[in-house]
């Protein structure tokens, strides 16, 4: 009995870890992206693509107001910081494009299909084996307090799209 508790106590801690949120927001995008490639359906492609976007939106801004510049400061490691910091400039700048289009416009579906490949290789940087979350993780950063800002940050962004 006692490590069933143990084991749901263990589960919520990591629910909460910056790591594991990142990651998990990670993975709901790929779900999403594969989706789009999948569907014909243009009004489900345009709520997909739609989904895609706010999601990422989200994501890089928690990331960078919060994650990166705790990352910056516990391993002082500026090559994957503004690598990263690239990254997101480059696929926010297409998010912006995507936003302003329709599954009629030309390049609708080249543009996610792109954005869905820039993300997928900066999801890979940051998750592989010496990337930005192993250095994180290294540098012994408090991921469950940081989990809990970028948790509360998220919500609140998400609230604030809602109420618009």
């Amino acid at each position: 009995m006692a490590t069933s508790t143990k084991s749901k106590g263990t589960r919520a801690v990591r629910q909460r870890d910056a790591v594991m949120l990142l990651k998990a927001d990670h993975q709901q995008v790929k779900q999403w992206f594969a989706q789009f490639k999948k569907n014909a359906n243009k009004s489900r492609q345009i709520a997909l693509a739609r989904d895609i976007c706010q999601a990422l939106r989200v994501h890089t801004l928690i990331e960078e107001e919060i994650f990166y510049p705790a990352f910056l400061l516990a391993t002082e490691d500026k090559d994957i910081h503004h690598e990263a910091q690239v990254e997101h400039a480059a696929a926010k700048e297409l998010i912006t494009e995507i936003e302003k289009m329709t599954p009629a416009d030309d390049y609708f579906t080249a543009k996610v299909n792109v954005l869905g490949e820039m993300i997928k290789h900066h999801v890979k940087e940051e998750e592989k084996p010496g990337g930005m979350f192993a250095e994180a993780r290294k540098a012994r950063m408090d991921l469950v307090a940081l989990g809990a800002r970028l948790a509360a940050r998220k919500s609140q962004l998400e609230s604030e799209r809602r109420a618009a």
